[in-house]
């Protein structure tokens, strides 16, 4: 078998960066340059594999058990984030990390350094891939994607293992938010499912945001500022109103855990037009309702001040927590949990501060907890991954496989 550090390589080398700029999907035609190489890496495995028009690679690896057992699926995105740039990426191996701070880049003295970032100290006498400093890594989540295509080689060459259908996707356009879009999940045809999407060793989440964007308009009065008095209606200074109007301790850098925000992400404008973007987002779906009320109140009650219908609101729901989908269907998380304790991993169960390909697949009927990949400081120059993080992400994969079949066995 292929070291699984060579396929992770030689993903990370493919830029596959999604644009969120762009309405088609995939965003980028880019994304199809992988999506076409694991295509022929699976096909050269036996397994039959297709890539359609919107950028989905989706595989099936047939059940050689006579016994019933529900088919299982792996999911991994192959794009990489619009915040950083994922073109010639040139990974750094650091062997036997020594737990000190890592050069990423001495020209520009970029450090990996441990006073920032002190959960490296855990992987004291690791290998760890990092950047140069100058693109992101990738491991969000062509670790994902190794971790599943070194499992799927395990099993096409121990033929041996007894399995149920095994269903293999790799979509596209996950970190622009439509990575499920146009998602058939009875085409796919798994049960049930995981995706290969988390961050450092032993993340297991089935909670996420209930998540819902907010656009605003704000049309002003531009008049000579010497003669404004009365008359002039600056609409950034009615944009700063907006914004201060919601709760200042509600906001990502004072939230965590089950805490939601409100997040200004994007404000540009003059004097007569600005545009605003928020994204709204909480656990707790009554709560949830609640900001979107908040930020309706805001809008009208400065309309009322300023006359008219100035400033305009547009809120639009993105996805929701999966919890509720998940948790009738709980043994799929117990078993992830089970196969990490058999791989010698602690499981970490916590809320995703944020979305996955899973949320939204869970609400289409395919209940779909996350599971690490190994990576850490996603979509920046000090993205890393510790390999043998990913190592046990390919293990515990195998081993949930397994343990569907055990349940099998245990019935009859």
């Amino acid at each position: 078998m292929e070291n699984i550090l060579e396929r992770f390589l030689r993903y990370v080398a493919i830029d596959t960066q999604s644009d969120d700029r762009c309405e088609c999907q995939p965003s980028t035609a880019k994304q199809f340059d992988l999506q076409k190489l694991l295509q022929a890496e699976l096909q050269a495995m036996g397994i039959s594999a297709e890539v359609d028009e919107y950028g989905y690679l989706m595989a099936a690896i047939p059940s050689n058990t006579d016994k019933k057992v529900d088919s299982i699926g792996f999911i991994a995105h192959v794009d990489t984030s619009p915040d950083c740039s994922g073109k010639d990426v040139k990974p750094q191996i650091v062997e036997n990390y020594n737990g000190e701070d890592i050069v990423l880049n001495a020209e520009r003295n970029i450090i990996l350094s441990v006073d920032k970032f002190p959960e490296l100290k855990q992987y004291h006498g690791k290998t760890i891939i990092t950047t140069d400093g100058t693109t992101l890594l990738g491991a969000d989540d062509k670790a994902g994607v190794a971790a599943i295509m070194y499992a799927v080689e395990y099993l096409q060459s121990n033929p041996n293992i007894k399995h149920g259908d095994i269903k293999i996707a790799f979509t596209p356009d996950e970190e622009v938010g439509r990575g499920t879009e146009h998602f058939d999940v009875e085409k796919f045809g798994a049960k049930y499912a995981y995706t290969i999407d988390g961050g450092e060793i032993g993340e297991l989440e089935y909670e996420n945001f209930n998540a819902a964007s907010a656009d605003i308009t704000i049309v002003g009065e531009g008049i000579h500022p010497g003669y404004a008095k009365d008359k002039m209606i600056n609409a950034l200074s009615v944009a700063i109103e907006i914004d201060n109007s919601l709760p200042k301790k509600e906001r990502p850098q004072h939230t965590e855990g089950y805490e939601g925000f409100y997040h200004l992400v994007e404000l540009s404008g003059e004097t007569e037009n600005v545009t605003m973007k928020y994204i709204i987002r909480d656990h707790d779906m009554v709560a949830f309702e609640a900001r979107k009320k908040t930020m309706q109140q805001v809008v009208d009650n400065l309309n009322t001040i300023y006359g008219g219908n100035r400033i305009k609101l547009t809120i639009k729901d993105s996805y929701y927590n999966m919890k509720e989908k998940v948790e009738p269907h709980y043994h799929i998380v117990e078993k992830a949990i089970k196969a990490m304790q058999q791989c010698g991993v602690e499981a970490k169960v916590k809320p995703i501060r944020g979305g996955t390909d899973g949320a939204t697949l869970s609400y289409k009927g395919l209940p779909c907890p996350n599971i690490f990949a190994g990576g850490h400081n996603f979509h920046g120059k000090y993205e890393y991954l510790p390999l043998e993080s990913m190592q046990k992400a390919s293990e515990v994969i195998l081993a949930i496989i397994q343990l569907f079949i055990e349940e099998n066995n245990n019935k009859n």
